[in-house]
């Protein structure tokens, strides 16, 4: 597998916009990702009982077994708890894109990030579409700018693409997302777009998203909001023109893989681009009994305030660590849990069998003043392990929501 520059128009067949239409104040704030060949669809979607209506388009459209064509996604309104209207500005927004581009309204999935309770102004979002659509290319700088047309409060784009060979074929994976605030295992809010030129059932498509998210959009946490519009769409238009891809196999490993790689990396990007965030923590909990624990013990360290805010003074508190573990709701014996931070300052132990060591403040200070921050939790029980991506809890996350509408 090799890693390679671009994001959503690195795999062949696929071109992509981004541009200003009006919705915001003078920011891009449409995208567009367009195959040119029918494609198979993929998705996860948020699991709030509020979905906004693009969520609810989304999955209805892919329940059908329709083929999918392009992704049309805005920034500044979320098109969430909006009621019947918010359903029909929708649909206008698909349709305005497949007219555009002369393809069945059913062939376009959509996606909306921004305020909630606000309606989209679909006047504006209909004629630039026509606009989107115009600008549309294959290139890499395309892709950066469909990357930088979905942000809301994120301070960088987030673009990633591998590619590798299924016998003499080169196949290609690249995505894009968003996600800064509002993020909360169970998806984010994020909005994700993954293309392939892989061939591949969407039966098998969907095993690979399905299974993949639960190590790594499901793995990361800011402020402990899930959105009512995370959304990850994937498609896949079989222009690598591997052998089909209809069950778990060699190749099936190989695509899932080169998948991981592309998701993971994206979401440590939202992870470590938290709002107001400073620095990335990763937590790894290892030799646990089964992933489930592993999962939750993870999860529930990188959820912790006290851990964030811990990270944040570069205060190495290691009684907050265990107290997030030890309300996680799973079993475990406390006293054989050993803790380690590292960085690239270097590594540090400090619990061992459930009691601090004489570890030195400084150097751990040291360690966790570095922008990407592990704590690894040795449970000593098992052989499972698990990997969740936070941030800390700094004073700019509290301003930046504050005012987040004005």
């Amino acid at each position: 597998m090799e890693i390679i520059q671009g994001g959503v128009t690195a795999a062949k067949g696929f071109k992509a916009s981004g541009i200003y239409v009006g919705i915001k104040k003078k920011r891009k704030d449409m995208a567009l990702v367009y195959s040119t060949v029918p494609a198979v669809g993929a998705g996860v979607f948020t699991t709030n009982i509020v979905k906004a209506a693009p969520v609810k388009w989304d999955i209805n459209l892919l329940k059908q077994n329709n083929a999918i064509q392009a992704v049309v996604l805005n920034s500044g309104v979320a098109n969430a708890c909006t009621g019947e209207l918010g359903d029909i500005n929708n649909e206008k927004m698909a349709k305005a894109v497949a007219d555009a581009l002369s393809l069945p309204v059913s062939s376009i999935l959509t996606a909306s990030t921004g305020v909630i309770g606000k309606q989209l102004p679909i006047e504006v979002i209909e004629s630039g579409s026509k606009i989107l659509v115009e600008e549309l290319s294959d290139t890499i700088e395309a892709g950066l700018l469909a990357a930088e047309a979905i942000m809301t409060t994120d301070t960088i784009s987030k673009e990633c693409a591998v590619s590798f060979y299924l016998g003499e074929k080169k196949v290609t994976v690249g995505g894009m997302s968003k996600g800064s605030g509002m993020i909360h295992p169970n998806m984010a809010t994020m909005l994700g777009v993954v293309t392939t030129d892989v061939a591949i059932s969407k039966e098998m498509l969907q095993e690979v998203v399905s299974t993949d998210v639960v190590d790594t959009f499901n793995m990361i946490s800011v402020d402990r909001d899930t959105s009512t519009n995370d959304s990850l769409m994937v498609m896949a238009n079989g222009l690598a023109e591997n052998e089909l891809i209809t069950e778990k196999g060699v190749a099936y490993q190989l695509f899932y893989e080169a998948f991981h790689y592309v998701t993971e990396t994206l979401a440590k990007m939202m992870a470590g681009d938290g709002e107001g965030a400073s620095k990335l923590l990763e937590v790894s909990v290892i030799n646990a009994t089964s992933k489930e624990q592993a999962i939750t013990l993870s999860k529930s360290i990188i959820t912790s305030n006290l851990v964030k805010t811990t990270i944040f003074g570069n205060d190495a508190n290691c009684g907050r660590f265990l107290c997030a573990m030890g309300y996680a709701g799973v079993e475990f014996d406390p006293d054989k849990v050993d803790l380690f931070i590292e960085s690239s300052f270097g590594k540090l132990q400090l619990v061992e069998n459930g009691m601090a060591t004489n570890y030195s403040e400084d150097f751990a200070s040291k360690i966790l003043s570095d922008k990407e921050v592990i704590a690894i939790a040795d449970m000593k029980l098992g052989t499972a392990s698990a990997k969740a991506w936070g941030c800390d809890l700094t004073y700019d996350y509290v301003k930046i929501n504050a005012d987040y509408r004005s």
